[in-house]
């Protein structure tokens, strides 16, 4: 399929790049680290080679989250948001944006959000997860009452908010010891994703802001395969509620989450994500340059469903959702 759109396309700065080394081994590294530097030469010739018209760019994990600093976090962010507009200007007909976010301070980040929409171009925000702040014990998850005025601006914006993985902290991850193939891509990144996702739909937060839009990608972090459970036990024993969202798990999923194919291309999986959300809410990614374009590319273009639902996954959705008319001219 010609044309496709991606949004899980990863890029560093000087400041952030070393934070990758860890997702390879040593021998590794290096192509890496060369991938993650290069956003034009050779990520588009791997995007014409692929298929891929468009991508929409985002900051590597841990990235602006993993910084406790919050001083810093403020200035990484505006600095990385300021290199990443600049790239964007050059291509834009092939390049847009995901902004880095501050969220160690939501006042900061609802401003900085702000400023990368209206001043930038910008067509959302990429965050790697929960942030540190003040030191490496000080947790902040985004179901948090402070958050409140931030998803408010979000849902003013009308634009997306991508919740990307990252690896839980060393001390919050005994349940992996002795096994650290467990962390990162392999498990950790989804299951720690998939609960800071219930956190929000627990929270109440799409009864408040019902117009939310929330990405999670490598379809779902595991969520759409468990749903059902999710909510035939939080109702069976007719107790009051646990948690303060007012609709089931499953309605806060299939109207307020899209999802993407990053990293997860496996055609049942993709089906099943179809079956419970449907084809408007998801997306083709490809999580370069971490996965391979021309992996997730082939897959893609092959995977046994109708060709209606190729032609909105590939690019239809991700035009409205990012209203990207302005960039690709015509219908798009």
């Amino acid at each position: 399929m010609l044309g496709k759109i991606a949004l899980e396309e990863h890029f560093a700065t000087d400041e952030t790049i070393d934070q990758a080394s860890q997702a390879v081994p040593a021998a590794h590294w290096p192509e890496l680290r060369d991938r993650l530097a290069d956003l034009h030469e050779g990520r588009l010739r791997q995007m014409d080679e692929n298929g891929i018209e468009l991508a929409i760019l985002s900051l590597i994990t841990p990235g602006v989250q993993g910084i406790t600093d919050t001083a810093l976090a403020i200035d990484v962010a505006r600095r990385a948001n300021d290199f990443l507009a600049e790239q964007v200007a050059k291509r834009p007909d092939r390049f847009q944006g995901f902004a880095a976010l501050p969220m160690q301070d939501p006042d900061e980040a609802a401003r900085e959000l702000e400023r990368c929409v209206h001043a930038l171009g910008f067509r959302g925000a990429m965050v790697n997860g929960f942030s540190e702040t003040g030191s490496t014990s000080a947790l902040l998850y985004y179901d948090l009452e402070q958050y409140l005025p931030f998803w408010a601006t979000v849902q003013d914006l009308g634009v997306p908010f991508y919740l990307h993985p990252r690896n839980p902290l060393p001390q919050h991850a005994k349940i992996y010891d002795g096994h650290p193939w467990l962390l990162g891509p392999t498990w950790a990144f989804g299951q720690e994703t998939a609960v800071h996702a219930l956190r929000l739909m627990g929270s109440g937060l799409f009864d408040r802001y019902p117009a939310l839009q929330i990405i999670l990608g490598h379809l779902g972090e595991g969520l759409p395969f468990s749903l059902w459970r999710i909510d035939n036990r939080l109702a069976w024993l007719k107790e009051p509620p646990q948690h303060r969202g007012r609709q089931k798990i499953a309605h806060y999923v299939q109207n307020n989450f899209h999802l993407t194919t990053s990293g997860q291309l496996h055609t049942p999986s993709l089906v099943q994500a179809m079956l419970e959300i449907g084809s408007d809410r998801i997306l083709f990614s490809t999580d370069w340059p971490f996965e391979n374009m021309n992996h997730a590319a082939d897959w893609f273009d092959s995977a046994g469903i109708s060709e209606l639902d190729r032609a909105k996954i590939g690019r239809r959705n991700a035009i409205t959702l990012f209203k990207l008319k302005d960039v690709l001219g015509g219908d798009g």
